[in-house]
């Protein structure tokens, strides 16, 4: 039996990376997925690439940090699955490197825009249903930069914080509702976002992989591990934590 054979689930930010990873993951083992997200063609090629393989996955292209398209995302999964039993906030960017000094005021709105907003616009709306249905899982991707920053990212750092701490608060309100919300720190890993760390930011990328115990960057689908769990009943009595899956990047 598959691990979440049966389970409704939402996964935001599933056009590419670990999004499009954690999609993949849940419909392989057993969920129904709405996949989200602006990346219209991306989000469109997940989905049917999976329903290719036999599995029952739409999708739907939204901006989840517009509480009005939150909302139409929670109707659209309703009116298909008749429920939502997790959701999944991978949806986010990196932003470019600026430093505090140089740092404009809609650099800093955006990135807590889509970020950390669109965690409290999209859990919420899906908790809503969930205590009404027996409650579900809610997972927010933060960051290993929640516990620490990096130079040049401190609108980033504070976005991924805010969304650790954003998981605690709403796991303590919604524990005895049925609704367990647990968050995924990844560390470097392997995505389109993280190509702005390209050639021209070798030195860069070569810093951050000194701070990684195991030597390496992760791919995506090893952080879709760690959401299957925390979807799966395995995960029924975890709610209020952060699973770094970094290679030992806090440990440095």
């Amino acid at each position: 039996m598959a691990q979440l054979d049966g389970k409704k689930a939402i996964v935001t930010g599933a056009a590419s990376g670990i999004g499009r990873a954690i999609t993949q993951a849940f419909a392989r083992e057993g969920a129904s997925v709405l996949a989200v997200d602006l990346a219209t063609e991306g989000v469109a090629q997940t989905a049917t690439d999976l329903v290719d393989e036999g599995h029952d996955v739409s999708h739907q292209i939204a901006d989840v940090a517009d509480p009005q398209a939150v909302d139409e995302i929670m109707k659209t999964a309703v009116a298909r699955h008749g429920r939502i039993d997790a959701l999944v906030c991978a949806a986010g960017i990196p932003g470019k490197g600026c430093n505090i000094l140089d740092m404009t005021l809609e650099e800093w709105e955006r990135m807590l825009r889509v970020n950390l907003t669109s965690l409290f616009l999209c859990g919420q709306a899906a908790a809503r249903h969930m205590v009404t249905t027996g409650g579900g899982s809610i997972i927010n991707v933060t960051s290993q930069l929640s516990e620490v920053t990096s130079r040049d990212f401190a609108h980033y750092s504070v976005a991924k914080a805010g969304g650790a701490m954003l998981t605690k608060g709403m796991a303590f309100d919604l524990a005895r509702k049925g609704v367990r919300v647990n968050a995924i720190g990844p560390g470097p890993t392997e995505t389109g976002m993280t190509q702005y760390l390209g050639e021209d930011k070798r030195e860069e990328r070569e810093r951050l992989l000194q701070r990684v115990p195991m030597g390496r960057w992760a791919q995506p689908d090893e952080i879709a591990g760690a959401a299957v769990y925390l979807a799966s009943d395995a995960a029924s009595f975890t709610t209020g934590t952060t699973i770094f899956v970094d290679g030992g990047f806090l440990t440095v």
